[in-house]
């Protein structure tokens, strides 16, 4: 146990200091958003982290730290991606405009002091699966947690490159994206990324003290549909875009299913 809370705290410690350094740059930059492309990245230095300084079964420990890594550091690229050049993420740029002068010093504990202890909450499932030396094998709860890993890790890239090159057509300029994947659910990225979190707590669940780890999926599952995911995000779009009300009444808000015809 004493190794365990060890972990946990000097991981946190690692996290703060983080983001931390991230609002230094942003200070540096005027840009508060960078804080969304170290989100994924903030991640996968736990998995190291907890990789390097745990002796729990080896096996599980290198699957958790690359399904961990894989995931963030595509997420990484694709926020960079997407907003390179574009300047702050209109979000940041409201609460920059609501806080003026003093944005500076409160953003370190709004977004960044924030962002930091939600990603520790989250990560809880990524050290407490690698901290346990048993099971020492692979069973089918890691072999379960690894596919669903998987459909998550394909449905939330191919919907985000979907999505991107729909954006890159001048002609969908305004337009509401209902093509592929976006066809069956409003937010199949959002989707996705709750099946990554879910698939990693299944592997670790093979642990003995897995079960408590389930905070993890479930923060992350409440933020993205009850918090910055789908409910801000479609509030934001219906206030620019009146053709998305018509959207949703015939794609599913999150879970995906086929879509209904318009006017039933």
């Amino acid at each position: 146990m004493d190794n365990e809370l060890y972990i946990l705290a000097f991981n946190f410690g690692a996290v703060v200091a983080l983001m931390t350094g991230v609002w230094l740059i942003s200070l540096v930059k005027t840009d508060a958003s960078i804080v969304d492309v170290f989100w994924g990245l903030g991640f996968v230095l736990v998995a190291w982290l907890t990789f390097v300084k745990t002796d729990g079964y080896l096996g599980r420990k290198l699957l958790l730290t690359l399904l961990t890594t894989i995931w963030g550091l595509r997420l990484a690229v694709h926020i960079l991606m997407r907003n390179w050049g574009h300047g702050e993420d209109r979000r940041y740029q409201a609460w920059r405009a609501q806080h003026g002068e003093r944005f500076w010093w409160v953003s370190l504990f709004t977004v960044f002091g924030l962002q930091a202890v939600l990603l520790w909450v989250i990560s809880i499932v990524l050290q407490t699966g690698q901290i346990s030396p048993v099971p020492n094998r692979l069973g089918w709860l890691d072999g379960l947690g690894t596919i669903i890993w998987a459909v998550g890790f394909g449905f939330e890239a191919l919907a985000d490159w979907q999505l991107a090159r729909f954006k890159t057509d001048p002609a969908n300029q305004g337009k509401v994206m209902k093509r592929g994947l976006w066809g069956y659910t409003r937010h199949p990225n959002y989707f996705g990324e709750c099946l990554v979190w879910w698939g990693l707590f299944l592997i670790t669940l093979a642990t003995p003290d897995g079960i408590w780890s389930m905070i993890s999926p479930i923060v992350i599952t409440v933020l993205l549909l009850k918090v910055s995911g789908v409910t801000l995000l479609e509030k934001t779009i219906l206030d620019t875009r009146p053709e998305y009300a018509a959207y949703m009444k015939t794609t599913s808000r999150f879970f995906p299913w086929f879509p209904k015809k318009e006017g039933s």
